[in-house]
């Protein structure tokens, strides 16, 4: 489609506005949103190191649990290959302010002044151009009326040299005209390749990113989801340490006949080894009694109201100087062991424990093993008062203990009766446990 030097003229015009007006305000306004977006970004992988050091923590804290060490392993190998994936992102996104925003930013600063002057240039010399060919068409308009007269030959050489330089001018002005939108068309291309350019070194950045991010976090999440594939299963180290607290370690040797025989017979008399000098710990599992374990001191229990079983009160039982049988008695509701101190008493849980000493010492009591007749100090949150039911439903605690010491999840399934409100992981899909616990009752 051909157009007239004046159409063209008003294109390469256009074009040259469009470049100040349009395309660099607009470049002016990506570099303010680029650098929006990079402070976006580094803001966001601040929160991404401080989120995965919270994650590392959690995994120091489950490293040191004997049944969830592994895990607290890959927790902290997480955290560190997030961490590197962050420092990755933001170092590409350093790289995308220096070579992309602070290039636009630079270009266009520059690109005002050249594109102001050489539109101005333009204007100029085609103004000056016009101005010399409207000149030579308005001298061969004189000459024409001249040359009405008598005298016509006179201005016919004149006349004949005037279009010569009209033509002359006319085609270089067609000259100047095309040449000159053809560099303005130019101008605006090389503009948008040099923002096309720079988007796709971007687009590469962020394509080597992802690559590298990709290749760190796939190399090790096969084993890292292998560590967690079963939540049921324990290390045998942990069921060879449960194993031993159903058997005790070590049996305390009965007290001589005579003493005993004095300490039956001289109940407000009697002389315990010293109490252990540290305070007593609490069972591992009471707290999920929340409603039978009792949150106060066993004594305050057990000596408020009708203790025994024969509805003797403390002040009553001790007064009246009744046998062995009739004195405060508890249950164990946990297995305990004395290891190697002689001081302490063994037994398992369900056994029946007569209270020598009424006074519970920074949560240790003092009693006789019934079954063995021996003797020591105990945990008081290791027991209840005796006849007291454990809970409502008569749950087997031997068995409770026994399953839950090979499936760590079994609790989830007793929450109904045993805690109050819900577990939020018990939707977990766990694989069935086939376990060789022998201690679950007979049904």
């Amino acid at each position: 489609m051909s157009r007239t030097p004046e159409d063209v003229n008003k294109l390469t015009e256009s074009t040259y506005k469009n470049v100040m007006e349009q395309f660099n305000p607009g470049l002016r306004n990506l570099v303010n949103l680029g650098k929006s977006y990079e402070k976006a970004v580094t803001a966001m992988t601040f929160a991404g190191k401080a989120y995965f050091d919270a994650v590392s923590k959690i995994g120091e804290n489950a490293a040191v649990s004997p049944v969830s060490r592994e895990l607290g392993v890959v927790l902290m190998e997480i955290s560190e290959v997030h961490k590197k994936v962050q420092l990755e992102l933001e170092e590409t996104f350093k790289r995308f302010n220096r070579e992309l925003i602070t290039e636009l930013e630079r270009k266009t600063d520059m690109d005002i002044k050249y594109m102001n002057a050489t539109f101005k240039r333009y204007q100029s010399e085609h103004k000056l151009k016009q101005d010399f060919l409207d000149k030579s068409q308005a001298d061969l308009k004189k000459l024409r009326r001249k040359s009405q007269g008598k005298h016509s030959s006179k201005y016919e050489i004149k006349e004949n040299e005037c279009v010569e330089t009209i033509s002359s001018r006319q085609t270089d002005m067609q000259s100047f005209i095309a040449e000159g939108c053809k560099e303005a068309l130019l101008e605006e291309k090389r503009r948008f390749c040099f923002l096309v350019e720079k988007h796709c070194a971007f687009t590469y950045q962020l394509t080597a990113f992802h690559d590298k991010a990709k290749e760190m976090l796939t190399v090790t999440l096969p084993s890292w989801q292998d560590k967690c594939t079963d939540a049921t299963q324990v290390p045998d180290t942990v069921i060879s340490m449960i194993d031993g607290l159903r058997t005790p370690m070590s049996v305390i040797p009965e007290s001589s006949p005579t003493l005993e025989h004095s300490d039956r017979t001289n109940s407000g008399s009697i002389v315990p080894p010293p109490a252990p000098s540290l305070k007593a710990h609490t069972s591992p599992l009471a707290s999920m009694f929340s409603q039978d374990v009792p949150k106060r001191p066993i004594s305050s229990e057990l000596y408020s109201g009708n203790l025994d079983g024969n509805g003797l009160s403390r002040s009553e039982s001790v007064s009246s100087g009744m046998d062995m049988a009739k004195k405060t008695r508890v249950q164990t509701i946990f297995p305990h062991t004395s290891g190697n101190n002689e001081t302490l008493l063994s037994f398992d849980d369900g056994d029946i424990i007569t209270l020598l000493i009424q006074e519970e010492r920074d949560g240790w009591l003092y009693g006789e093993l019934e079954h063995t007749g021996q003797r020591g100090w105990f945990p008081s949150s290791y027991c209840r008062a005796y006849n007291e039911p454990l809970i409502a439903n008569r749950i087997n605690y031997q068995y409770y203990y026994s399953a839950l010491a090979f499936n760590p999840f079994f609790a989830i399934t007793m929450s109904v009766l045993l805690v109050r409100g819900g577990n939020p992981f018990a939707t977990v899909k766990l694989r069935p446990t086939i376990t060789n616990d022998r201690s679950a009752p007979n049904v």
